[in-house]
């Protein structure tokens, strides 16, 4: 399934989508009315992200920002830090 988090397994959940119209009553309004109710999705927030399997394979997982967040997915470091020689670190 394509919205779906690899990780988790979260997915889209369904709710309800209110219309009003009107002047809200502390505007001065008579107050607003309900004039629909329409089924709406709530889609996750997915992000491709490269993250190393623990194999250490490298590998595209679609996951939502929860799980990137909360560190169940590491990412690829794509270039190593700099270092210097181990000779020079001595003078």
């Amino acid at each position: 399934m394509a919205n779906v988090c690899e990780i988790c397994g979260k997915g889209h959940s369904m709710g309800n989508k209110v219309t009003l119209r009107g002047k809200a009553k502390y505007l001065g309004g008579v107050g607003t009315k309900i004039t629909g109710i329409t089924r709406r999705k709530f889609k996750p927030n997915l992000q491709t992200a490269k993250a190393v399997m623990p194999d250490g394979e490298h590998k595209k997982l679609k996951v939502c920002t929860q799980c990137i967040r909360s560190g169940y997915v590491k990412k690829v470091v794509r270039h190593r830090p700099f270092k210097l020689p181990s000779e020079e670190r001595g003078r």
